[in-house]
Parts: structure tokens; sequence; C-alpha cells
């Protein structure tokens, strides 16, 4: 694996910075990957690298807070709710900058929900926060759990976007801090499985099978 090249990122207002933090850290990869969305990838970034530091992790969440405090005012969140496991460091950072509480949801039954004794209070307003948005639909299914506690999601945040074309509709404000144009390809369709490169699941020490 390679270091993705700077040219496919692009810092949105008020995330200067935030790639050189992912080049020290590591966090751009090149390869074969397979993404949680299903997907396969000639890119990856690997946010957990990013935030490792906890001082990064820290700054990286006070530049994501800013973005929210544009477009929705920082006072506005009681609550954030990220999906673990990726969005569980950043989404407490982020809450931490805004003062508001920090949970997050989880699989259970095949299905992300409130675990551990989570709860949001009835109309709570609610920051759901992601480390990387691919297809959106996890983001979705926290913006559903979000309203099935009778709470109202306010906006979505994410330190990267690397949704395809204009990227995912949510219906509500949708701040980032780095845009990433990195190809996505169906697994039956990919032409990196076609030509056998070795694929390797993210967080994953094994290589899968040519597709």
């Amino acid at each position: 694996m390679t270091m993705l090249e700077d040219a496919r990122l692009k810092e949105a207002r008020g995330g200067e910075g935030t790639i050189a933090q992912m080049e020290q850290s590591g966090a751009l990869l090149s390869g074969h990957f397979a993404l949680s969305s299903g997907l396969h990838s000639d890119g990856y970034i690997q946010c957990a690298l990013l935030l490792e530091s906890p001082a990064t992790a820290e700054s990286v969440g006070r530049a994501l807070a800013g973005l929210v405090d544009e477009a929705i005012g920082c006072g506005m969140a009681g609550a954030v709710v990220s999906p673990a496991l990726g969005g569980i460091i950043i989404g407490h950072e982020v809450a931490r900058a805004l003062g508001a509480r920090s949970l997050f949801a989880e699989r259970s039954a095949g299905a992300l929900a409130l675990r551990r004794g989570f709860r949001l209070k009835p109309y709570e307003r609610v920051l759901v926060v992601e480390d990387v948005v691919t297809t959106g639909l996890s983001t979705k299914e926290v913006i559903e759990v979000v309203k099935a506690e009778g709470a109202d999601p306010i906006a979505v945040a994410s330190v990267v976007n690397r949704s395809p074309g204009d990227g995912v509709d949510f219906g509500i404000p949708f701040v980032y801090l780095v845009r990433a144009v990195i190809s996505n390809y169906d697994p039956a369709e990919c032409p990196l499985c076609k030509k056998g490169v070795p694929l390797v699941k993210p967080g994953s020490r094994e290589s899968g099978k040519k597709t």
C-alpha cells in the first residue's frame, strides 16, 4: 500500500490543516480495499490513525464543531450520536467542543441501536457525527435511531466526505472537513479485482480473496 495523493483531497473552509494531519498520521492509503458499505475502492482514509493522538483528535473535533457552529449554531445540539466503531472518538471530541453529551449507536441483531443505557430526551436536538461518509447508509441509520427515540436530528458532520457525485442528501445540513474524490466500485465490476490486486479489509490483518 502507498500513500494517497493530495490531488484527490480538498479541504473545506474551516478544515485547513486536516490533510497535513492525515499525512503525518499515515491515515491516507492507496491500494485495494473492501469498504464497510460493501463497495471496493483504490483509496482509503484510516481515521483511526488520524485520531490516535488525543491532541490531534481534540483539534479535529474543534475544527468540525466550528463548521457545525457556522451551519446551525454551536448551542443548538444537546447531544451527539455516532455509529460505532469509527465515529466514537470524533463524536466524543465534537461533543466536547460543543458542550454536548456524547452517545454512540452499535449493531444489535444487525441493526444500529442505542445500548448501554444510552437514551435521548424527547425533542432533544441531536448532531450525527461520522468519521467518513461514503454511501451514507450507516449515517441514515443513525438518523432513524435518533428519530425513533423521539429526538430531532438537526445536522450531520464528518471528518471526510467521500460520497460520489454531488454527495449524499440527508435532508438536514451536512458539513465536513475534507472532500475526497476516490473511486468506489461494485465488487462484480471492480477493475482491481480483475487485475488480481490483493483485497484488504481496513482494520483487518487479513487480505480477502479475489472477487
